[in-house]
């Protein structure tokens, strides 16, 4: 299906570690954007307002609310919501290198220009209509979906003249992994090579959090 059942170009939500798409039957009628930094108030001596002093900034939320229906088709409608709750499982595949545990996957809201790059942190189901035999087929989801990638991290550079491309730059988030880093930019992990070699890493698996990568653009 390449559209909703309006006939619109419908969100996306895709699993990053398989590329696994779930298309929304019906986009969502709106979605929520949220953002919540850390300040710690000082001493408050002779001052009527404490001095505020940052802390640490917080990931952005994303909460949206999906509604899928299959009555007309008269299928089960858990066909299109299940690879949802696979985004929400461990990737037994996706092993961190220095915990030696698994995680689940990150995920990307897409839909309008906005490409949220996440992991799903909450995910309610609701039932609401059922064929004779109890077969589901209305469901509204409701997610929460917490930042994962601070686009700040890695600006976006112009080619200097008669230099061809530019190298991009990114900083490594706690607990990413250089493969995965090669997916999200390559759309390839098996990429992680190429960023390895450009920036001399000995030990690749051993990526330090607020570690500045050079991402070479492919030839």
């Amino acid at each position: 299906m390449s559209t909703t059942r309006g006939g619109l170009e419908p969100a996306l939500i895709v699993n990053q570690d398989t590329g696994d798409t779930v298309r929304c039957m019906f986009n969502p009628n709106e979605y929520t954007l949220t953002k919540q930094n850390r300040w710690e108030r000082g001493e408050t001596k002779g001052k009527n307002v404490p001095r505020l002093k940052f802390s640490q900034g917080g990931s952005q939320t994303l909460k949206l609310q999906l509604f899928f229906d299959t009555y007309a088709e008269g299928v089960d409608v858990r066909e299109h919501t299940d690879p949802l709750w696979e985004m929400m499982m461990v990737n037994a595949d996706k092993t961190n290198p220095r915990s030696n545990k698994s995680e689940p996957p990150a995920v990307s809201f897409q839909w309008g220009g906005l490409d949220f790059s996440a992991v799903i942190t909450n995910m309610t189901q609701k039932y609401t209509l059922f064929l004779k035999d109890g077969t589901p087929v209305r469901t509204t989801v409701d997610i929460t979906l917490e930042q994962l990638v601070d686009e700040g991290d890695y600006p976006r550079q112009n080619p200097t003249s008669g230099g061809g491309d530019a190298h991009k730059t990114r900083v490594v988030q706690s607990g990413e992994r250089i493969d995965l880093i090669a997916y999200q930019e390559y759309d390839d992990a098996a990429e992680w090579r190429r960023i390895a070699e450009a920036n001399g890493l000995v030990h690749p698996l051993r990526l330090r959090p607020g570690q500045q990568l050079t991402i070479p653009p492919l030839i």
